[in-house]
């Protein structure tokens, strides 16, 4: 019998309102050290300003208030490398033409929620006084151990293995070929994107790099297969028509 492909599932999580309310009494009940008076941010953080934080969190911050805007994004889990991969999927508002996905890859430490903002842009650009042609499909996965996505059970995962995922991620929702932009860790991810798919990734985009990037293995930049400039001067109208 032939392996069942992965497929997604719709998600939208709710909060036990018990689990909400032990947190809320925890930081009711905080131990607070003494310090001396007047001391501000001299000696770490403000206490008088930690106790104004630690009361937001306890009595003013509504968190069901902010699912409610989560689940205003078109959000899914699937099984990938073992994992549950949690990540927003949403379309163009309009199809004029063909239709370019792109995959964005956050930072650390974040979530999909990193770019909420940018994906009303990206996926009706029409509504916002832009050219309607220029809609992009938006894949947002939160990295595996972060938001909604399972954390692994053994080494942590590097930005290549990461990008493996994203790549196969792409192939379940159907695109053949797609665009990657990132910051952070999310700038190695979209690298290694392009790196190892250089057939599929058309063009990339990477800001807000680190250094080092946690669990990177070496630099694989001596590889045989590169860009060799792909991510320039594409036009975005030539990827192919996706379902």
């Amino acid at each position: 019998m032939a392996d069942v492909p992965p497929s997604p599932e719709p998600f939208t999580p709710r909060t036990d309102p018990a689990a909400l309310e032990d947190l809320r009494a925890r930081l009711r009940a905080t131990r607070w050290p003494d310090a001396p008076e007047d001391a501000g941010w001299s000696l770490g953080t403000d206490l008088a300003y930690l106790h104004e934080l630690v009361a937001y969190w306890a009595d003013g911050f509504d968190w069901p208030a902010q699912e409610a805007a989560l689940a205003r994004l078109p959000r899914f889990r699937v099984s990938l490398g073992g994992l549950g991969i949690h990540f927003v999927h949403a379309r163009a508002a309009t199809s004029v033409g063909p239709v370019l996905p792109l995959v964005l890859s956050h930072g650390w430490p974040d979530s999909f929620w990193r770019y909420s903002k940018v994906i009303p842009l990206l996926t009706d650009p029409g509504a916002h006084g832009a050219d309607p042609a220029d809609a992009f499909d938006v894949v947002v996965p939160d990295m595996p151990g972060y938001g909604y996505s399972d954390r692994p059970t053994g080494s942590p995962l590097d930005a290549i293995a990461v990008a493996g995922l994203w790549a196969q991620l792409m192939g379940v929702l159907g695109y053949a070929r797609f665009g990657a932009a990132g910051g952070d860790i999310g700038s190695h991810v979209s690298r290694y994107l392009g790196l190892d798919h250089p057939d599929r990734v058309v063009g990339r985009r990477r800001g807000r790099l680190r250094r080092h990037a946690p669990n990177q293995t070496a630099d694989r930049g001596v590889r045989a297969h590169r860009l060799a400039g792909r991510a320039g001067g594409v036009d975005r109208r030539e990827a192919p028509s996706v379902e």
